[in-house]
């Protein structure tokens, strides 16, 4: 499991602050768990997290290998507002089925279980995360979200990551005109997988690329595709690629 960091947002300011910046609305964490990200002025992915409320401030669940990199950037756009930022004292605890006590449904999909943050690490953990990702198209942070992509590409909007009725916030123009097109040339899909292939080989098709191999379970992976060009049979290194429906 991806080591997670929380991160502590305190102040008055600490909801308008993140409202302009984030890609969901930050008002639903009244209710249970945001998921959400940052993005670049030109749309594209920086960080992606979870938002709850704890108190009179807000958690933010993320990958510890991103945790700096936004850290320095909501610090950058804080300019007057009064909101702080720091490291929590608390640890991820993950697991199925119906959210215990203090815990959040996660909002990506059913199946994806529950979240809580408590002062004890998490000891044990035997789910196989990478294939629930995988049987129900969950990107992970580094590996199919990474700086290149954009979200609707990888189904921001299917995991409910995104709000298009909540205003602006920085690399908003960019994902509506993507919402707004007829459909989607490139993206994030389940594929079946014969034979020997990793995560981060090329896809290829009569010799021409169609794209990625990413996350890999048994005989299922995601990965990133064309789709004018993921029809039939697909090669990576030495599998045989299928696009699945």
């Amino acid at each position: 499991m991806t080591k997670r960091r929380i991160l502590k947002l305190s102040g008055p300011d600490a909801g308008e602050f993140l409202q302009g910046l984030i890609t969901n609305d930050i008002k639903g964490i009244n209710d249970g768990l945001v998921y959400a990200a940052i993005l670049t002025p030109q749309g594209k992915y920086i960080a992606d997290f979870f938002l709850s409320k704890r108190g009179d401030d807000i958690l933010l669940d993320i990958a510890d290998t991103h945790a700096d990199t936004v850290k320095t950037r909501l610090t950058m756009y804080k300019l007057r507002a009064n909101v702080s930022i720091e490291e929590s004292n608390l640890h991820l605890h993950r697991g199925l089925g119906p959210a215990p006590a203090m815990a959040y449904a996660d909002p990506r999909h059913p199946e994806m279980g529950w979240r809580a943050y408590r002062e004890t690490p998490q000891t044990d953990d035997t789910v196989d995360w990478t294939a629930l990702r995988v049987a129900h198209q969950i990107p992970e942070t580094g590996i199919e979200l990474t700086s290149d992509s954009f979200i609707l590409e990888v189904g921001f909007e299917r995991l409910s990551g995104v709000d298009f009725r909540k205003g602006c916030y920085v690399g908003q123009e960019v994902t509506a005109r993507m919402k707004h097109k007829t459909e989607l040339r490139k993206g994030l899909a389940c594929v079946s997988v014969d034979g020997v292939a990793e995560p981060g080989d090329p896809i290829t098709k009569d010799g021409k690329p169609v794209g990625t191999l990413l996350s890999r379970s048994g005989n299922k992976a995601l990965a990133y595709l064309r789709f004018d060009r993921a029809d039939g049979a697909l090669t990576a290194r030495d599998a045989t690629v299928h696009k699945l429906d």
